[in-house]
């Protein structure tokens, strides 16, 4: 089936863009995508626009021979995961970055309660490294911590329509494990047993990727999203597939509008809606979201998260859905700074799959002191033009001492007059 981009770019071309035809010509076309000189001719009429025989058939030949085309490519079934045959390098010529990676160093162990909480939803609010290290010291199982966001996912849901898809099971199995390896010592890291949530349009293998849109609602892969693979790795518990605006725009997806937690009346923007929803009303510990332009940055500023949308060629998207090959970057939605580091450190680097992705190194050390860095940035492009000095209109004299005191006696007087009218 043709789409709309194709019929404009073939009328565009006969110079008929700014008519109805191509709208007229775009109803007209059969359920296959199928042009006749009729469906022309009729379209010509409405649209009031002669058309001399010979474009009539150039707009044949170009528009069923792309139909012929999208159908040969419709044919072959490619996997989303297939990437185009030009290849986008990130890597400018001459360009080097750091390659060498260390540990990861995140800051002390922050000051928590002897014990858990009497309500463990005093606890849904915080960070990261506060949960890592609740659950570290067994103050918290990971099963407990899994329930108490999937309880209030499932209440807040019907408010904020942020939850596509609940992966209960998955979940509390997860978190089984995560307790005995806890348990038995065997501690993975700062995201070891913490709940989690992927926008959907990450693969997770038995469960729908939906992309957000209508006629993808019973999509399934069979392979599990890299980013999931190595959150699994992480010991991180993923308790949800969250919403995003119909593949990939906006906050708008089949199910309705992802809410701003802290605003109902507002979408929570896009296109990583369920991410940033989610994560701002405390139902899951971060969230994975992705942006081409804008859909990680726009609903954090929304709802209020930290996103970090990472430099593009530096986490893999294999088992993602693909927007734009050159531009999408997957990245976490938090609620502190420090949160998207520990998350990054777990996703980032080579898989071997997704080729723009390059061996850069993150290392993220929490006891840097910020005051060392300098950032560079262009001045004049921050700087504001001097202002010109006005000139006095021509004929308008220099006044003299004497008529500049008459000038302010008389707006003095004109003054108390105002005032004794009042």
């Amino acid at each position: 089936m043709l789409d709309r981009r194709t019929f404009l770019t073939v009328c565009s071309r006969l110079g008929l863009t700014t008519t109805l035809l191509p709208g007229v010509l775009w109803a007209m076309a059969d359920e296959k995508g199928k042009i006749t000189r009729a469906m022309i001719d009729s379209a010509a009429a409405v649209a009031d626009v002669p058309i001399a025989d010979e474009y009539k058939d150039m707009m044949l030949e170009s528009l069923n021979g792309f139909k012929e085309s999208f159908d040969a490519i419709y044919g072959l079934h490619i996997k989303n995961e297939v990437a185009p045959a030009v290849l986008f390098d990130p890597v400018l010529p001459g360009m080097k970055f750091e390659t060498e990676k260390r540990p990861i160093k995140i800051s002390a162990a922050p000051a928590v309660a002897a014990g858990a909480p009497k309500n463990l939803e005093d606890v849904a609010f915080f960070s990261v490294r506060q949960l890592a290290e609740l659950v570290r010291t067994k103050k918290v199982s990971s099963v407990a911590l899994t329930e108490m966001y999937l309880e209030r996912l499932k209440r807040y849901d019907p408010t904020l329509h942020f939850v596509i898809t609940l992966t209960e099971d998955r979940a509390k199995a997860q978190a089984k494990d995560a307790d005995r390896e806890i348990a038995a010592g065997k501690y993975r890291g700062p995201l070891h047993g913490l709940p989690w949530g992927a926008k959907d349009l990450l693969a997770v293998k038995g469960y729908r990727t939906t992309w957000g849109a209508g006629g993808f609602e019973d999509q399934k892969f069979d392979e599990d999203a890299t980013v999931v693979q190595r959150l699994d790795a992480a010991g991180a518990v993923l308790v949800a597939k969250l919403t995003l605006g119909a593949l990939a725009m906006g906050d708008k997806w089949f199910g309705g509008m992802t809410r701003n937690p802290w605003n109902t009346k507002q979408g929570s923007s896009g296109s990583s809606a369920g991410s940033a929803s989610a994560t701002a009303a405390g139902c899951v510990a971060f969230a994975i979201g992705s942006e081409t332009l804008g859909s990680i940055s726009s609903p954090s500023t929304r709802c209020g998260t930290t996103g970090l949308r990472p430099t593009f060629g530096f986490v893999p998207r294999t088992g993602a859905m693909a927007l734009s090959w050159t531009m999408d970057k997957l990245g976490p939605l938090c609620r502190a700074v420090e949160d998207t580091a520990i998350v990054l450190s777990a996703i980032h680097g080579p898989d071997g799959h997704d080729r723009t992705v390059r061996n850069a190194a993150f290392n993220w050390d929490a006891t840097l002191d910020w005051r060392t860095l300098r950032v560079g940035y262009l001045k004049t492009d921050f700087e504001l033009p001097p202002p010109q000095p006005q000139e006095a209109p021509k004929d308008q004299k220099e006044l003299t001492a004497e008529e500049k005191k008459k000038r302010d006696e008389d707006a003095a007087n004109r003054a108390r007059g105002r005032g004794r009218a009042i």
